[in-house]
């Protein structure tokens, strides 16, 4: 059994979910995620915080890498004071002890508590940063494709760095390199203004009726465990509530037509997302000189789009087409960890990240 010295907690604080990874002795042994709407206040994150204790015995004797997203979240006047409330809350939270707590700041390296106020802008959205890191010091050239259940990173690396020399959102943003695109919270009428469906194009209501959640559960894809927030109606998520939340978004009610007619919409706003996420990746390809031999690194609880991706930027002169995942590839999972670790360390990725390349840097 690894000493508690050798236990390490890596957290990735956003604004929607807490995610956490219990490193042991460099092995990934436990991940886990907690539905946290930060934006209603800090007593979400207290509870993620507390059902981590209760889940890990190793908690107070750990030592605690973070990086955070939740920032953005309107709780907070601005981003400084996001970093800042966040980092205060996990200090009250976390062990006191000295070397016990320590917050990812990228290129600043690591911070300790009473330095992140000097040094909140690296500390702030830093997550993807670490994953990318860890990809690349597992393959030689790549892009890291890692969708949520609110964004979607496309980070290229090489040479055991990342290639992007953007970091923040805003840069991000504009580089192509961050995509406001995911899965589970994203409203449909982001994805497309016009949806072609029963052989017409149809301009959508620009309304909040339905989500990507409704989208990828009807066609089957969205794991329940991580269907973790209300529907747009806050009605149900059967498949006949689903199917009307869709509904609106053109106008109609759910009997207006069959089920199989219901899911082929689904699949139109499916194919309109991989389509809008596909034109970022081939900007990300385009901007860097990666070879064929580069790999894909697919992350994250909308991984399973990552092969359509893949397709749709395949004429590109620098796509890539090898694959790999995060969570069977680049994390260091231990054959006695949890069941169902490897899969969650995809979705969590950055938990991971933060928490393996702690323990690289300072082992």
């Amino acid at each position: 059994m690894p000493t508690p010295e050798r236990t390490t907690i890596g957290w990735d604080i956003g604004g929607a979910h807490v995610k956490a990874c219990l490193l042991q002795g460099g092995e990934v042994v436990d991940v886990a995620q907690w539905g946290c709407p930060l934006w209603q206040g800090l007593d979400h994150l207290a509870r993620a915080l507390q059902a981590t204790r209760t889940r890990w015995p190793a908690f107070d004797t750990a030592r605690h890498a973070v990086t955070m997203t939740g920032e953005m979240v309107d709780l907070f006047p601005d981003r400084e004071a996001g970093v800042r409330g966040i980092a205060a809350a996990l200090a009250a939270a976390l062990p006191s002890r000295p070397g016990a707590l320590h917050f990812f700041a990228g290129d600043a390296g690591w911070c300790a508590p009473a330095q992140v106020t000097r040094h909140w802008e690296h500390i702030a959205s830093a997550n993807w940063l670490a994953t990318a890191r860890h990809a690349a010091l597992v393959f030689p050239q790549g892009v890291l494709v890692d969708i949520g259940s609110t964004t979607t990173d496309l980070i290229a690396f090489g040479n055991e760095r990342v290639l992007a020399t953007s970091r923040t959102d805003a840069e991000r943003l504009v580089s192509g390199e961050l995509a406001y695109h995911g899965v589970v919270r994203t409203p449909v009428c982001a994805l497309t203004q016009r949806i072609e469906w029963r052989g017409r194009a149809s301009h959508v209501m620009n309304e909040f009726f339905a989500t990507t959640a409704d989208v990828y559960r009807l066609c089957g894809e969205l794991d329940p465990a991580h269907d973790l927030y209300p529907s747009a109606d806050n009605a149900a998520k059967s498949l006949p509530a689903t199917r009307q939340r869709l509904a609106r978004m053109v106008g109609l009610d759910e009997r207006d037509a069959s089920a199989e007619e219901w899911l082929e919409l689904a699949h139109a706003w499916r194919a309109a997302q991989v389509e809008a996420i596909g034109s970022q990746l081939r900007r990300v390809l385009a901007a860097h000189a990666l070879s064929r031999e580069a790999v894909i690194v697919s992350a994250g609880c909308g991984a399973f789009l990552v092969p359509d991706l893949a397709a749709a930027v395949a004429t590109a002169a620098s796509a890539p087409h090898r694959f790999a995942s995060y969570g069977g590839d680049v994390a260091n999972v231990a054959r006695h960890a949890t069941p169902g670790t490897t899969a969650w360390a995809q979705v969590c990725a950055p938990s991971v990240a933060v928490a393996a390349l702690f323990e690289r840097e300072h082992d």
